[in-house]
């Protein structure tokens, strides 16, 4: 068995202060569903607590009344390197959060770059060592790849997405090694439903990934890949029993969160967390667990 390696992470998130289900922009939302918004705070903040308790950091960008789902930030852009692609929403509801993910960036010393192509940011952008792994079919146009591809110098691999349900990319894919080659895994790994790709992108998967975690339908429609590795430590959804075997089976240690209410939105564990790569970012941005539990 492989042995697996922890990985300092840096994470941005927004306290879901205004979450609510108040429009529906994908097939989880339903306005006829209550939400209760201080239960979303308390499994966010359990969340932010496993982060800090696995010696992670966390940054805060403010949320902002009227923006529901400013705590989905995964869909707030992509950043490699200091350098951060801001978002191009798709759907007028959120085109609000644009300006403030991208004001947040550049405040805290990371290059911004606005976005020509519609596409939403971490939701559909994955980095797998080397390679970008970006999705397309509902939110982000396939336009934007070429974009991603000259501004990051990095292989893009497009994927098609085919079921509504699993509308982002980290809907489907969860990336299991965050570090590959020194201090890190020789081969950076994935776990994925299959169902959710079209018959090309699910070729070009099992060909480029062939030890990659197939998870089954029912720990995909509990939103279990949609989760945040640190190359040992996997937070996954409790419900997603079969996966969490599968991610034990292979070394890693699942830490069980649940995002439940947040779910009510369409989102889950990886939606709530952006990774910051690169740009050291000034320490009065920085979240602390005492200051959030003060809050709490």
């Amino acid at each position: 068995m492989t042995t697996r390696i922890q990985q300092h992470r840096r994470y941005l998130m927004c306290r879901p202060e205004f979450f609510t289900v108040s429009y529906e922009i994908n097939p989880w939302m339903h306005k006829a569903d209550p939400t209760d918004t201080s239960k979303a705070v308390r499994q966010w903040q359990d969340l932010y607590d496993t982060y800090v308790r696995l010696g992670h950091e966390i940054e805060l960008i403010d949320p902002i009344e009227g923006l529901p789902d400013m705590v989905y930030t995964a869909n707030g852009g992509f950043i490699i390197d200091g350098k951060a692609l801001g978002v191009k929403f798709s759907v007028d509801e959120r085109r609000g959060e644009e300006q403030p993910f991208m004001d947040w960036f550049a405040g805290h010393g990371f290059e911004v770059v606005r976005p020509i192509a519609p596409q939403e940011g971490e939701g559909d952008i994955l980095l797998v060592g080397d390679t970008i792994l970006a999705g397309h079919g509902f939110r982000s146009s396939i336009e934007s790849h070429a974009e991603l591809a000259e501004i990051f110098d990095r292989e893009v691999v497009s994927l098609k997405l085919v079921n509504p349900r699993f509308y982002h990319l980290d809907t489907a894919i969860s990336v299991l090694d965050p570090v590959q080659g020194p201090g890190g895994v020789d081969r950076a790994n994935i776990a994925y439903l299959p169902s959710a790709f079209d018959a090309d992108s699910l070729a070009v998967l099992r060909e480029r990934y062939p030890d990659a975690i197939e998870v089954a339908e029912e720990d995909g429609a509990v939103f279990g890949l949609n989760s945040a590795s640190d190359g040992l430590n996997v937070i996954i959804s409790p419900r997603a029993k079969g996966f969490e075997k599968q991610l034990r089976d292979r070394g890693y240690n699942p830490v069980l969160v649940d995002l439940s209410e947040l779910l009510l939105g369409g989102g889950g564990i990886k939606c709530c967390t952006l990774e910051l790569r690169g740009a050291q970012v000034p320490a009065a941005g920085a979240g602390s667990a005492s200051a959030l539990e003060a809050d709490a």
